[in-house]
């Protein structure tokens, strides 16, 4: 994540601060009430998930049907169903639906259409609060715009600037990236955003947070040309409105949910630890079920991140690690491993909460209590995605 630092500090990454009585922090407490996340799934299965309208009412390129129907894409999900037409007048749009729904391809297919209308003019810079997820979305693009000579590049936090500078010097049809980076890129001036038509902020919930609201203005300002803005994500906060209603000019409005519920194909549940027993001993013990075969485990701390996966993979289960004090090539291929099954086990901070994409995971786990209800609802979208049933446990002390 690429939270704005002041330059002119430089601290020592060895030294290890030393706090008086005065300065220790008071432990901050969740806001959520243990017992709202106890809920029986509802599953609907591909319903409320699933339109029974094909790709081909549409009228999309050839090449762009080819891709979809080669990825096994052949009916729009429901955000799809409701998005695709009016991005593709150039409407200005506000999505909400929840993790795994189709977001991205909601607006990716309207993105690479207009770029094949005006491959010379047009470009596209689509905003994201992870790396995970700026990369997860190129990804993405790379696979539906194959074949139509389209260029796109990602810029995050953790990669080489130079090869930031290369990517820059040719025409790109889309850019993704966090806030952090393109705003540097942006004022060492290797990066126009007055080129840039349209403007895509992905999990804009996140975004319009206090860490990132004066970067997004900061983009939105420099982007003199911009005709599109699309935001998506899977929560909506009334705090928010006033910025939505600044950045979007006469919004097509489309709410696969509220904005403010989980999702119902989730199984939710809580732990109680009872006083003196170990928390870690009765996480382990849920490990002889082996139908948790695919867990992500939420942690608030990188330090308590590092001490769960080491104990983990000490007791026999296959543990993988991010957070954001890992580098971008570890948390890479960390998530490829868990991806492939090499790994049973994903520890992970919030930092990946928005940012990963993995099919079939079975669990997700909170070892402390989120503080939010957002952030609850976020990480445990990681399961229960593209209709299918998930499970969560949150472990209540």
């Amino acid at each position: 994540m690429n939270n704005t630092r002041n330059r002119n500090t430089k601290p020592n990454p060895l030294a290890r601060p030393k706090r008086g009585p005065r300065q220790v922090q008071k432990k901050k407490e969740s806001t959520l009430d243990p017992n709202l996340l106890i809920k029986k799934a509802k599953p609907t299965g591909q319903e409320g998930f699933q339109s029974k309208t094909s790709f081909t009412s549409l009228n999309l390129a050839k090449g762009v049907l080819r891709n979809l129907e080669s990825k096994g894409y052949e009916n729009m999900t429901n955000i799809q169903e409701q998005s695709i037409a009016s991005l593709l007048d150039g409407r200005d749009l506000l999505g909400i639906s929840n993790t795994g729904s189709g977001k991205t391809g909601a607006f990716l297919i309207p993105i690479i259409e207009h770029a094949l209308k005006d491959p010379r003019q047009f470009t596209a810079l689509i905003v994201t609060p992870t790396r995970e997820l700026a990369l997860q979305i190129e990804q993405e693009f790379i696979s539906l715009g194959k074949g139509m000579h389209l260029q796109s590049a990602t810029f995050i936090g953790g990669t080489n600037i130079n090869t930031d500078m290369k990517a820059l010097s040719k025409k790109l049809h889309v850019i993704v990236g966090t806030p952090g980076r393109l705003l540097d890129l942006t004022n060492r001036r290797l990066l126009k955003l007055n080129q840039v038509k349209t403007l895509v902020l992905d999990e804009f919930d996140r975004m319009l947070d206090m860490g990132f609201i004066n970067d997004v203005k900061k983009l939105v300002g420099a982007m003199t040309q911009r005709n599109q803005t699309m935001l998506f994500s899977a929560t909506l906060e009334a705090s928010q409105k006033g910025l939505i209603n600044g950045l979007l000019n006469n919004p097509v409005e489309v709410k696969i949910n509220s904005g403010i519920t989980t999702n119902e194909n989730i199984e939710q549940g809580i732990i109680r630890v009872p006083e003196g027993k170990d928390k870690f001993v009765m996480l382990a013990d849920l490990f002889q079920d082996r139908s948790m075969d695919k867990v992500i485990i939420f942690t608030e701390t990188k330090r308590l991140a590092d001490r769960l996966s080491k104990k983990l993979n000490e007791s026999g289960v296959k543990s993988g690690l991010i957070h954001g004090n890992k580098s971008q090539n570890f948390r890479n291929k960390t998530i490829e491993q868990f991806k492939s099954g090499q790994t049973r086990v994903l520890v992970a901070t919030d930092v990946a909460a928005r940012g990963i994409d993995v099919a079939d995971v079975s669990h997700v786990i909170n070892y402390q209590l989120p503080m939010t209800m957002d952030s609850y609802i976020h990480r445990i979208g990681r399961t229960g995605r593209a209709g299918k049933t998930g499970h969560a446990i949150t472990f209540v002390n």
